[in-house]
């Protein structure tokens, strides 16, 4: 029910725009809660007091926090529909490494080729690119990440589709052209109605992300 299951976000967030494929992916209602993650509301201290942080999932009154965690949280609570991770314990592990891989090296150069200029911004591009093929070799010939079944490391990776666009006006490169592979993914993850409705417009994070470089000091 909605009452029971409510998402501090906030428009812009990759990691929110996962839970938010998750909840859908499940059918789960729940209450939208804006979140600036710039502010810190008392709501947002209460419910994350340790990083402060957004997405915050609350169920029935208690917070999981950090999106990823959020995801498994979904899928073990609501695991009579739609199982978003495989049940082979190998496959499963799986999963994990590559969600965690997108996390911990994906993440900082997927930021720093937009919020950064110079020397900064030529480094993060290079190793942006390299993990864009990691992943696009990692992903194969395969239709999602987890074979046939769109999952947990589609919904990971798929959060920063919305960012996409950013990246390539600012690094100066095509994902079309240069991850031929991962562009068809993307259309694919596309075709369904959880991605569509989870992820923002991608002109209004170009808008953004040139507010933040304003405010990062790269403009």
């Amino acid at each position: 029910m909605a009452d029971e299951v409510s998402l501090l976000d906030y428009w812009p967030s990759m990691f929110g725009m996962r839970t938010k494929m998750a909840l859908a992916e499940k059918g789960v209602a729940y209450e939208y809660v804006e979140t600036d993650p710039w502010v810190k509301t008392p709501l947002l201290i209460e419910m994350n007091p340790i990083h402060k942080k957004i997405p915050v999932l609350i169920h029935k009154g208690k917070p999981i926090c950090e999106s990823l965690i959020q995801l498994e949280y979904i899928d073990e609570v609501w695991s009579g529909t739609y199982p978003m991770l495989p049940s082979d314990p190998y496959q499963k592990a799986q999963a994990r490494f590559w969600a965690d891989f997108i996390d911990k090296k994906f993440y900082d150069p997927s930021w720093k080729v937009w919020g950064t200029k110079g020397e900064d911004q030529v480094a993060a591009k290079k190793e942006l690119l390299e993990h864009f093929k990691t992943l696009e070799t990692e992903l194969g010939d395969k239709t999602y990440y987890g074979g046939e079944v769109f999952g947990f490391v589609d919904i990971a990776l798929m959060g920063y589709y919305s960012w996409f666009k950013a990246m390539e006006k600012f690094g100066e490169f095509s994902i079309e052209t240069e991850f031929p592979k991962l562009n068809e993914w993307t259309k694919r993850c596309l075709k369904r109605e959880s991605v569509v409705k989870a992820i923002a417009d991608s002109d209004k994070i170009i808008e953004y992300a040139y507010a933040l470089r304003k405010k990062f000091g790269a403009e």
